[in-house]
């Protein structure tokens, strides 16, 4: 296929969400794919998402996503339960079930007028900003489409990714986007099984920046607890588990924080 009226724009630097916003207020295409710099399309994605979206202007088209580390050729594709055609608040409900999920750009391809109709990007936020922006597009079509024969590669394992950031404000933008989704998905479906995967994702989330913001993760164990009586151990090694069942896991998280900072000092010093 041929790129017809490819345009470069310009402007200062206002992040990646501003930026989006830009080039959707200039797009006047029929569909959208978005594309990260770290994100791979294989060949024929765009052509058999397009095929599954005629005569369903209403609905969101989802690929085949796999994981790879150094070349997309050595891209790994396991299967998933979202991995069917689905209603949207079912696709949420399978893709959060464990407080993870996947929802990167690279995925989908949306007709312009759901675009169009959910609103732009918020610029307000920095993690889990393609969480609220995607449910929202989900939240809004009909059904979400899969295309097995749509693939592409997500590149994992990259330094100073923003999902990585540690910053309060990083976190911050976290739990706001899950304050958002929580509303959003109750106000759709408020039943056992959408309270259980928000209670988790909250669980989720707190274990996470229980190590460097511990009234944020406080406040989030809170809200999961409000929501669902479902408990998430959280990840961790053997090691990790072994001293959490003595001391528990929040004290082994401050631990294992702390020694980590540690290290990256001594090493800087040397």
């Amino acid at each position: 296929s041929r790129f017809r009226d490819l345009q470069l724009i310009r402007q200062k630097n206002r992040g990646k969400t501003a930026a989006l916003n830009v080039a959707l207020a200039q797009a006047r295409g029929d569909y959208v794919q978005y594309l990260d710099a770290d994100d791979v399309l294989m060949p024929g994605k765009l052509h058999a998402q397009l095929a599954r979206l005629q005569g369903h202007p209403d609905c969101v088209a989802m690929a085949a996503w796999g994981r790879f580390h150094d070349v997309p050729a050595n891209t790994r594709f396991d299967a998933a339960d979202t991995w069917q055609d689905l209603a949207p608040v079912d696709w949420l409900v399978a893709d959060w079930a464990d407080g993870g999920g996947m929802m990167f750009p690279a995925m989908w391809l949306a007709p312009m007028g759901l675009i169009r109709a959910i609103g732009p990007w918020r610029e307000d936020l920095s993690l889990l900003d393609d969480m609220e922006y995607f449910s929202r597009l989900l939240l809004m079509s009909t059904a979400v489409l899969f295309c097995p024969e749509a693939k592409v590669g997500y590149r994992s394992g990259i330094s100073g990714s923003l999902s990585g950031l540690k910053s309060r404000a990083a976190f911050l933008s976290g739990y706001q986007v899950l304050l958002v989704v929580e509303c959003r998905l109750l106000a759709r479906e408020d039943s056992d099984r959408t309270r259980r995967i928000l209670s988790v994702l909250w669980q989720r989330f707190a274990h996470g920046c229980y190590a460097f913001f511990r009234d944020l993760a406080e406040e989030s164990l809170a809200r999961a607890e409000r929501l669902h009586f479902v408990v998430v151990i959280p990840a961790g090694g053997r090691l990790f588990h072994r001293i959490a069942a003595v001391i528990g896991w929040r004290l082994t998280s401050r631990m294992q924080n702390f020694l980590r900072k540690k290290c990256v000092s001594t090493r800087e010093k040397k």
